[in-house]
């Protein structure tokens, strides 16, 4: 890749991730009042944190076997209201043990 090549690829990047930041603003200027929307907007966030994370997980072991019980570990720690440090940190130990004894 050439270095102008190189800017024209970042140039395009940048404006397509602006538009796609500033076209819910320009094209929605009144507050929604609708709760069907108000609800799926709530949780987008965590759907796409969801769609980003879970494939991460599975796919960063050795192991489908140590992937799943770091997972399952992890939501235990998460369901007990443990900090996100706790919950890393446990998920981390159970998937090296588990890596450790296959």
């Amino acid at each position: 890749m050439t270095g102008a090549s190189f800017w024209i690829y970042l140039a395009i990047l940048a404006g397509t991730t602006y538009l796609v930041r500033v076209i819910p603003f320009v094209a929605i200027k009144n507050k929604i009042e609708n709760k069907y929307v108000q609800s799926f907007l709530y949780y987008i966030p965590y759907a796409v944190l969801s769609a980003m994370t879970i494939p991460a997980v599975f796919y960063s072991t050795d192991t489908r076997l140590g992937a799943v019980a770091g997972a399952v570990v992890a939501v235990i720690f998460a369901l007990k209201k443990k900090s996100l440090t706790v919950v890393a940190v446990a998920a981390c130990v159970m998937v090296y043990v588990v890596e450790m004894i296959l």
